[in-house]
């Protein structure tokens, strides 16, 4: 009979990747985990156990016994390099895959598994880690495939294309590339995709769990915080102004900010003067379609197509944890800005599980 496959989580967030595996197999289990934000490792902790996680910087953790394990999986920050914002090469969270690096070297895992933004496997960072994989370098025992995917292929209710590296031992060779099973086209021989409607639309259009907030609280690494809540527990409103309201009533379902033209007195002055840009600003979700990439500021309609395909609001954290794949079991601390940061950070469960099935299988 198979045993159990010790898993090492770094940059752990919430624990959507360790959740994916589970969801994949029981033969997954935490050695470990790595988060420095403590409402995330609170997270973590409440879905995957109180002693799992270590709360910190990875490079003080390294300073300790590194444990030996099967598994390590991880996404270092992307934000230096991620097609958001302005694109910082030199950002010194660019340069934690070296800790990432050297947790490989002192745990001896038999696969590792790096998950990223799209971007990361035209970074210069990609190219690093590369170099270190062949002869001389800190990981030549091993190598690693990486191919970008894109998580509705694996019945993820979101379009959201990731960079998935899978390493491994050289001993052992390629445990091969994920299985797709989802498709947007009918004459694939796979599932359709997931989408918008398939998960939301049993979701109370009224949020009706504001009292939760101020009612829950709990304490973790010395701090007090609120939670913890299950997905179920954070479908919270959020009070909107009369013009935020004006607008969502004329935005069709697909729409986006581009169906206010017709009534100036609901355009902000940056959209008067902008006609070009993102499509999916002040944007409505399709029912018919898996939802945009699940972002940190989700709730904020400006920052992207979030707004409830019927409803004149954004989507709530519990729709938004849904549209991640979040199961009802998982269990989040934090204020609202906490739980969002973690949701939108999380990798995708159904994406998180592939990666289980394959790894499992090789195991």
């Amino acid at each position: 009979m198979a045993g159990d496959i010790r898993i090492l989580d770094l940059f752990a967030g919430a624990g959507g990747l360790s959740s994916g595996l589970r969801e994949a197999s029981d033969r997954f289990k935490t050695a470990g985990a790595v988060e420095w934000d403590v409402a995330a490792a609170a997270s973590y902790a409440a879905s995957h156990g109180p002693d799992s996680v270590f709360v910190g910087d990875i490079r003080e953790w390294l300073l300790g016994e590194v444990p030996s394990v099967d598994v390590i999986v991880g996404g270092p920050p992307c934000q230096g390099f991620s097609s958001l914002g302005k694109r910082d090469v030199e950002d010194e969270r660019n340069a934690l895959w070296r800790q990432y690096a050297e947790t490989i070297r002192r745990a001896k895992p038999k696969y590792f598994v790096v998950e990223n933004v799209a971007e990361f496997k035209r970074s210069p960072q990609f190219g690093q880690f590369l170099a270190a994989t062949e002869p001389g370098g800190e990981l030549d025992d091993y190598a690693f495939d990486a191919d970008v995917y894109n998580a509705a292929d694996f019945g993820a209710a979101q379009s959201r294309r990731r960079t998935v590296m899978i390493g491994y031992h050289r001993d052992l060779g390629s445990p091969g590339s994920l299985a797709k099973t989802h498709s947007a086209s009918p004459n694939d021989g796979l599932l359709p995709w997931v989408t918008v409607r398939d998960v939301l639309a049993k979701v109370p259009r009224l949020p009706d769990r504001d009292e939760l907030l101020s009612e829950r609280q709990t304490e973790f690494h010395g701090r007090a915080f609120p939670g913890t809540f299950v997905a179920r527990d954070m479908h919270w409103s959020r009070n909107y102004t009369a013009l935020s309201l004006k607008r969502f009533s004329v935005i069709p379902e697909g729409g986006n900010r581009r169906d206010l033209e017709p009534y100036p007195e609901l355009m902000a002055p940056c959209w008067v003067k902008h006609k070009t840009g993102s499509g999916d600003v002040m944007g409505r979700l399709r029912w018919d379609k898996p939802s945009v990439t699940i972002r940190t500021e989700f709730f904020k309609p400006e920052k992207g197509r979030y707004i409830h395909p019927v409803e004149d609001r954004a989507i709530t954290h519990y729709e938004a944890a849904l549209l991640q794949g979040f199961s009802p079991r998982h269990r989040f601390v934090g204020s609202r800005t906490d739980i969002a940061r973690q949701i939108g950070n999380a990798v995708p469960i159904p994406l998180g599980a592939a990666i289980g099935r394959l790894l499992a299988a090789a195991l």
